[in-house]
């Protein structure tokens, strides 16, 4: 399983600056890994870790802004189109495989 997290916080004060960047380094720092601006990933070996994640993630969310997540199988990541550019060195490295060959 792989969640997807869209985010889209407002940056136009000192304060609200701080907890965008707060909540960025927070998804980091908890393997998550940058698709977009404002999309991140993190994959999990199964649905019932997810659900367990997202009590923890609830808990850590900033308090103005919008923020979605959706979850979705490798299959379905696999399957998304890339319309322009290329896939990023990270997204070539992460998959669901457990062994990760450097």
């Amino acid at each position: 399983m792989r969640l997807m997290l869209f985010f889209d916080l407002p940056m136009n004060t000192r304060k609200e600056r701080r907890a965008y960047s707060r909540f960025r380094k927070y998804l980091i720092s908890n393997g998550f890994t940058m698709v977009q601006f404002s999309v991140y990933s993190k994959i999990f070996p199964n649905r019932s870790a997810l659900d367990t994640y997202m009590m923890t993630l609830r808990q850590n969310l900033p308090f103005h802004g919008s923020v979605r997540a959706m979850a979705v199988t490798e299959k379905q990541y696999n399957k998304m189109y890339l319309l322009v550019g290329d896939k990023t060195v990270t997204e070539n490295t992460l998959t669901d495989n457990t062994m990760v060959i450097l």
